[in-house]
């Protein structure tokens, strides 16, 4: 029988060695069960995706033409900045508690880890945003085939967010006003994606072919799984030595 340790992580025992794959499930599923025990971290991202899309018309222009040629961008800069503001909240509460240290310790590569944290992550931010992205999409007039690319390049997009705000969420770690500093690191990193994914709904927008745009998200996603687990692991493990 698996031993399990007060912060949920499976522990390797002289019986048994721990797989990665168990590790990596423990970890993904305690991150899911923690988040629930605190339902505002949870709603705060989705609910300022909601306030920005419905606001913005009010602020700017409710003609139907401009919401057409601008909802995707409108979507896009929201569904980003919604991302980012559940990035303080990804390795916090475990640097807090002292399970990061934990995660640290474990016979497993840290790396991956880090992915299973980082899929959570987007399950619990990204998806949501996802599936809320058709009313909204519908609310700024995007015809039906814009609003199906555009949940196809956030589903595609999201994930490379959260990958890469994971490396700029375990370099600030520990800082004051991390959050400031936070947003200076990841916001430039995000800007390619932002414009493929706006892009690639204004070419679906215009009738025009849309599967080298998705080609390339496709790419960045590929980029994302493979090297921003490694670079917020090592991230990780500078901050906690600085700490």
């Amino acid at each position: 029988m698996t031993m399990v340790s007060e912060a949920g992580l499976p522990v390797r025992t002289p019986e048994e060695s721990v797989s990665v794959l168990s590790a990596m499930k423990a970890v993904f599923s305690r991150d899911l069960k923690t988040a629930f025990r605190q339902p505002q971290d949870l709603l705060n991202p989705l609910l300022f995706f909601v306030m920005v899309v419905t606001l913005f018309p009010l602020g700017v222009s409710p003609e139907v033409s401009f919401l057409r040629e601008a909802g995707s961008g409108i979507l896009w800069v929201a569904a980003l900045l919604s991302v980012l503001l559940s990035l303080d909240h990804l390795f916090r509460h475990d640097f807090d508690d002292g399970t990061l240290e934990q995660l640290v310790l474990q016979p497993q590569p840290l790396f991956l880890l880090v992915l299973a944290k980082s899929l959570a992550h987007w399950v619990l931010t990204g998806l949501p945003l996802v599936m809320l992205a058709p009313v909204l999409g519908v609310m700024v007039h995007l015809e039906g085939n814009s609003v199906a690319i555009l949940c196809l390049t956030l589903l595609i997009g999201t994930p490379v967010l959260s990958l890469i705000g994971s490396i700029g969420a375990a370099l600030t770690l520990g800082l004051r006003s991390a959050g400031v500093l936070l947003s200076l690191l990841i916001i430039p990193l995000y800007i390619p994606v932002l414009i493929f994914g706006t892009g690639t709904v204004m070419a679906a927008s215009e009738s025009a072919p849309v599967g080298g745009q998705l080609a390339l998200m496709g790419a960045f996603l590929v980029l994302a799984l493979t090297l921003a687990p490694f670079a917020s692991a090592a991230a990780l493990r500078i901050s906690l030595s600085n700490s």
